[in-house]
């Protein structure tokens, strides 16, 4: 027997329509450096998607689903192509610009890029890239910046304002399959080469609703979102199709994203929301620390790409920013758990406890646990193991590149499907995810294990611990033993003892998992997305480049 109900495809067209009509009055807001930002509504948004999407197919000759590139910060103008490109079928590619030369241009290959939509002032970057770039054909620049930089390039040169002037301001958007590809984007290539994950209408959109959910961000139209996270970072964290979705405003930092610029955005535009990683937290925490704002406005933040401290949280409490942990990756779109607390646990001192998790599994992704053996592991609040997923908005593959299989690694992707995260923790009876380390980065002493996320909270509520990283170095006796890096706060009176004696203090760590080895650093090497890049510090160590101390 078959249903009734209309079989209308989950498109991102329909999430366009939707916010540039129902909500054209929610506005896109630019910050431009100088005091006063650029502002679109949603309704011009939607007129210029359409015009952008009108000058990709009939000036640029994009059809079918060709890739389309962005090297661009958070602006209006992304906004623009996030939904004008996958609206008319072609497909988004939004490039990291903070990858490696050499990771970028083997991306754009793998991806067979044709066009490149750029902010100006990233040209400096895209440039010696082009020559490089065999797929290549056009280059659109939007804002300011040198074109001199483009002289001789092999690509068409184009600028954005003049394509898009001028073009019909409705477009017909094509009825595709939902399950076709809307978007993409390459994980960071930590190990091996970055791997493509191509993301559908259906995942988008269906990822977009869940983001909405109250025990989710739960935003309204009356809330504003400070857009910190990358647009070239898993979609932003799937805010911009969430808030057209709702009516959220957006409030886009640009380039400006150092500590002092957000904290003013803060203050000015008064967001009631805004998401990052915990590097961006701990700036602007100093900067507010250090000079006075009113940041009253920003009473809920979303923290996720790497384990949010506890200490960051309580300060950011303090300020009456309510810190919640999210954990996801590339791979699950990235919505993987959102750390809500449980009604039981509200206003009680559990509830601290429930935030300090990664979270709960929303509806839409079924997890478990697995042990090194390949057994299934019970959600008992002890038991650890990877984590392994599926769903609506998770990954089953990799892009294998024009003419390529998908590809399906053993490491990857079980034999029944389940995507493998990499990531080791438990799972409460509840179904709250605490992550105890990358399956990478626990430190394998003796025959057990010590958590290096465990030990690095532990530092960081020190007074004195700007940041902490500890990695595992090879060890005569126990095989492992954690190394801990540390940036000490200006002034800092502590030594390594004293560091040592906190963290067996009140039971925090216990004796056996204490570091040994010890050495300061000016700061924590950090990957393309902002989460520690422990692989340099391992590498540092191994070719002698730290100066270790060892108690």
């Amino acid at each position: 027997m078959l249903s009734t109900m209309q079989d209308v495809p989950l498109l991102i067209s329909r999430i366009l329509e939707h916010g540039s009509s129902i909500h054209g009055a929610s506005q896109v807001i630019t910050w431009t450096g100088d005091g006063e930002p650029a502002r679109r509504s949603y309704a011009e948004i939607g007129v210029r998607a359409a015009q952008l999407a009108h000058a990709l197919r009939e000036d640029l000759g994009i059809e079918g689903d060709d890739r389309v590139a962005t090297l661009m910060w958070n602006n209006a103008e992304h906004v623009e192509a996030y939904f004008a490109i996958p609206s008319m079928g072609a497909v988004l590619h939004t490039l990291n610009l903070r990858l490696p030369a050499e990771q970028l241009v083997w991306i754009a290959n793998h991806a067979a890029d044709r066009v490149v939509i750029v902010n100006g002032l990233l040209l400096p970057l895209l440039a010696p890239l082009l020559p490089h770039l065999a797929t290549v054909e056009h280059v659109v620049v939007a804002g300011p910046g040198d074109r001199s930089l483009l002289d001789g390039a092999r690509a068409r040169v184009h600028e954005y304002e003049e394509l898009v002037a001028g073009k019909p301001t409705a477009y017909e958007w094509p009825e595709l399959d939902e399950r076709s590809a809307a978007a993409m984007c390459y994980t960071s290539g930590t190990t091996g080469d970055p791997k493509g994950v191509v993301y559908s209408h259906r995942s988008i959109y269906l990822h977009s609703m869940q983001v909405n959910m109250a025990q989710s961000m739960g935003l309204t139209d009356q809330d504003t979102t400070l857009v910190v996270v990358p647009q070239f970072h898993v979609n932003a964290w799937g805010l911009p199709h969430a808030t057209f979705m709702t009516g959220v405003n957006m409030l886009m930092p640009d380039r400006f994203l150092q500590p002092a610029p957000l904290a003013q955005m803060i203050e000015q535009e008064r967001p009631t929301h805004a998401a990052a990683v915990p590097t961006i937290w701990q700036g602007l925490l100093a900067e507010l620390n250090a000079h006075s704002r009113d940041v009253s406005s920003l009473t809920q933040v979303t923290i996720g790409g790497s384990a949010c401290p506890p200490s960051l949280m309580e300060a950011f409490d303090k300020l009456g920013m309510r810190v919640c942990h999210a954990w996801g990756m590339t791979e699950t779109s990235p919505l993987g758990t959102i750390a809500r607390p449980p009604a039981h646990a509200v206003g009680t001192e559990e509830e601290f406890a429930y935030r300090c998790t990664q979270g709960r599994f929303p509806a839409g992704v079924e997890a478990r646990l697995t042990g090194p053996g390949g057994e299934r592991l019970p959600w008992d609040g002890e038991s650890a193991g990877e984590l392994e997923v599926r769903g609506s908005w998770i990954a089953g593959a990799y892009y294998g590149g024009q003419g390529a299989e998908l590809l399906r690694p053993a490491d990857k992707f079980s034999e029944d499907g389940w995507l493998k995260t990499g990531d080791v923790g438990i799972i409460s009876p509840d179904g709250y995810l605490t992550l105890t380390d990358r399956a990478k980065d626990v430190i394998k002493s003796g025959g057990e294990w010590i958590s290096s996320v465990e030990l690095e909270n532990a530092l960081m509520a020190h007074p004195d611990v700007a940041e902490a990283a500890v990695v595992a170095v090879p060890d005569d006796k126990w095989g492992e033993r954690p190394l801990a890096t540390v940036v000490l706060k200006e002034g800092s009176t502590t030594d390594f003892a004293g560091l040592r004696t906190f963290l067996a203090e009140e039971g925090r760590i216990a004796k056996w998992q204490l570091p040994e080895r010890w050495t300061v650093i000016e700061s924590v090497p950090k990957t393309s997305v902002g989460k520690f890049d422990k692989k340099v510090l391992r590498r540092q160590y191994a070719e002698g480049e730290l100066d270790v101390t060892q108690l």
